[in-house]
């Protein structure tokens, strides 16, 4: 035993990191590599000047790491912080300051951000968490990827707007309200934009006498803290406890969680950004630095997190190991996972330590993990990303080939046809059932939209992006959105270009749960929701971002149909995989052209079918399902295959619809075909096959 400043301390728990309470106490532990000193700064709660300052004494640090137990400390009466001095030489990377505050990397919890929008203009302080939650006996989720249905969502903006009908707009207690709603609609994934303590704040502009804020989240302050200020409640030492018992909520209606996680870089920034944790502790370590000390910036946010450094690595670790244990979360989607893969000098790298850490660690074995394989600095993986048969990938083949032939670009007839096919050209699983990179269908994510782009319903009523509300004159952005606005650009009353555009939505669904892979789609696309054209909504914390659930009832005929669609996918296990091979003797999956009997298409075919044939063990009989896509802008007759057992087609799903009215038909309402059918223009149908079981 010690005493510093008056309070009585010893040398702490080496081996773990962060603030952690004891019954006498509270241990602080942390780390940096050049820094010569360190000193712990206690402040009362709200306050900025420390009300005590106990320098760490040579005799509490071992190797690296400082550690130190102080007695006598009530978790609720302190926040705490860090002072590190050391050399400062900019060229060399080393910017240590000490007189800068820094916050703790592995704080579980950050002061002064409770309140959402509410700049902080000083340093950041970290709160000592109590955990005390119970997550009861409730199992591990072992379901696999390419049986879910993903829905990505912004917590904030999927209640935010008045019309969400919640108790708790923005908030984690609001998402739950909306648990009903996400039954109803079948998903069984939640896919969660950043979570992860952020500031807002951060680059905060005014445009137009509008008050812009970086609401999407990337801009990380904390990894290992949950967002305050999604909170409906003050949890003050024990936050994360909405967040849990949202996920908790969740699992206990069949939904997973999956978190949107940034490791590539954070709201430091670049030589002009703030210091407040990582630059302070061991700026040199924690960023890609040029020879000359200056920021590698492949995140095209200022700076690039050195992700294969073994000290980021074991942070990085350690962060999703505390996720999956102490949230129970399911998966984590990676932005911009291609800098994951780089080296400390920003090359890319043939086997990333990180990367296979991620793969083969024990604690992370069944939870997902989904890269966005690409990044700001040129990297584009798709199908190439270093996945040791355990990584999923986002399928930007399939967003790309999908929308541009959905919209009539009969040139990526292939690409269209090996997307809906499961992309086993890139992935492996059915035309060659071993792959050395990827796990078959279990490493494709399927999407149309997502956060980054235009919504569903915008994809089909614009040409042209629409961001001028973002200050930058209209140049951020992705211009290639392959998008088509039907006849008219952005909002009209034309009741052809409306039908037309609804449509495409339908089809474009349709497809989505008709093709091998996990689908994913953006939350209110189900409903037509659209933002106006704005396709990058990073910093419109408003009507333009917020879901408006008024559109809920005035398209409920949309709604229904991806109810129907999500339905669909589930009774049907041949989409989502392949199955022994079918009694009837028939292949178990092929492209057909307009004639069933031609299994080759047109290398520019505008309409060409997938046939999904298998033994189901669970049915006891062969699921047969035929999807046809029709991109022309005519009449097209084809013909569907003959079935080798006694049995007959039913029309499931006409996306141009019937003379009711009607684009779907549940079981036992289907209209049997016999062997020849017309496609109406620019349509979808999906026809299931029944044979006696």
């Amino acid at each position: 035993m010690g005493e510093i400043e008056g309070y009585q301390v010893r040398p702490g728990m080496f081996d773990v990191v962060g603030a952690t309470a004891l019954p006498a106490g509270v241990n602080f532990t942390v780390h940096t590599h050049d820094g010569t000193s360190c000193e712990l700064l206690l402040f009362h709660n709200g306050e900025e000047e420390p009300y005590a300052v106990l320098p760490f004494p040579e005799a509490y640090k071992i190797g690296d790491v400082y550690s130190m137990i102080v007695f006598g400390l009530d978790i609720e009466e302190f926040e705490y912080a860090y002072r590190i001095d050391g050399p400062y030489d900019q060229k060399e990377g080393l910017l240590f300051d000490k007189t800068k505050v820094l916050l703790d990397p592995y704080a579980q919890a950050v002061t002064g951000q409770r309140v959402w929008g509410e700049q902080r203009t000083k340093s950041y302080h970290a709160r000592v968490v109590r955990d005390l939650f119970d997550w009861g006996d409730m199992p591990q989720s072992r379901r696999e990827l390419s049986d879910l249905v993903i829905y990505e969502l912004h917590v904030r903006a999927f209640t935010m707007h008045e019309s969400s009908g919640v108790a708790h707009r923005g908030t984690f207690s609001g998402l739950m309200e909306k648990i009903p709603y996400l039954k109803e609609l079948g998903i069984n994934a939640v896919e969660l934009m950043p979570i992860f303590e952020f500031d807002e704040t951060v680059n905060e502009r005014e445009v137009d006498g509008n008050r812009l804020l970086e609401c999407w989240g990337y801009n990380t302050v904390g990894f290992f803290a949950p967002n305050t200020s999604y909170t409906a409640a003050r949890e003050t030492n024990h936050e994360g406890t909405e967040l849990k018992t949202l996920i908790r909520a969740l699992h206990e209606n069949g939904i997973e969680v999956i978190l949107d996680v940034v490791f590539n870089h954070t709201a430091e920034g670049n030589d002009k950004g703030r210091t407040f944790s990582f630059k302070g502790f061991d700026n040199k370590i924690y960023y890609m630095l040029t020879p000359d000390g200056n920021y590698y910036n492949f995140s095209g946010c200022g700076n690039t997190l050195n992700c294969n450094h073994p000290v980021v690595r074991q942070m990085i670790l350690e962060c999703l190991r505390y996720w999956t244990v102490y949230y129970r979360v399911d998966g984590f989607r990676f932005d911009l996972a291609s800098i994951l893969g780089r080296n400390t000098d920003g090359s890319p790298m043939n086997n990333p330590p990180l990367l296979k850490s991620l793969a083969f660690d024990p604690i992370l074995a069944n939870v997902k993990l989904i890269a966005e394989a690409w990044d700001a600095g040129g990297m584009y993986q798709v199908g190439s990303f270093p996945a040791s048969r355990r990584w999923a990938e986002w399928n930007g083949r399939y967003r790309d080939s999908m929308r541009g032939f959905l919209k009539g670009n009969c040139w990526e007839a292939w690409n269209a046809a090996w997307s809906i096919c499961g992309s086993g050209d890139l992935y492996g699983g059915y035309y060659r059932e071993h792959n050395e990179r990827y796990a078959g269908y279990n490493s494709c994510v399927n999407f149309l939209t997502c956060h980054d782009g235009f919504t569903l319903y915008d994809l089909y009523a614009y040409n042209d992006k629409h961001n001028w509300n973002n200050g930058w004159s209209n140049t951020d952005g992705s211009d290639n959105n392959l998008s088509w606005n039907c006849g008219a650009e952005g909002q009209t009353d034309d009741p052809e270009v409306l039908k037309l555009r609804y449509r495409m939505i339908r089809n474009a669904c349709a497809v989505l749960m008709c093709s091998r892979g996990t689908p994913m789609f953006l939350a209110g696309d189900e409903f037509g929701n659209t933002q106006y054209g704005n396709n990058n909504c990073y910093c419109q914390d408003n009507d333009i971002f917020w879901l408006d659930w008024t559109l809920l009832d005035k398209n409920r005929e949309l709604f229904e149909f991806f109810k129907f669609m999500i339905d669909y996918r589930h009774r049907h296990t041949i989409i989502r995989k392949k199955l022994p091979d079918a009694l009837c003797g028939m292949e178990g999956m092929h492209t057909h052209d307009l004639q069933a009997e031609k299994l080759t298409i047109p290398r520019e075919a505008r309409t060409f079918s997938v046939s999904f044939i298998g033994y189901d063990p669970e049915k006891g009989c062969d699921d047969f399902v035929y999807v046809s896509v029709n991109t022309y802008w005519e009449d097209v007759t084809i013909t569907l295959p003959h079935l080798k057992a006694a049995g007959a087609w039913y029309l499931s799903v006409n996306t141009y619809g019937d003379e009711n009215g009607r684009y779907f038909y549940p079981e036992g309402e289907e209209t049997m075909i016999t062997h020849e059918f017309v496609m109406r223009p620019r349509s979808v149908a999906i026809f299931t096959g029944k044979v006696f079981c």
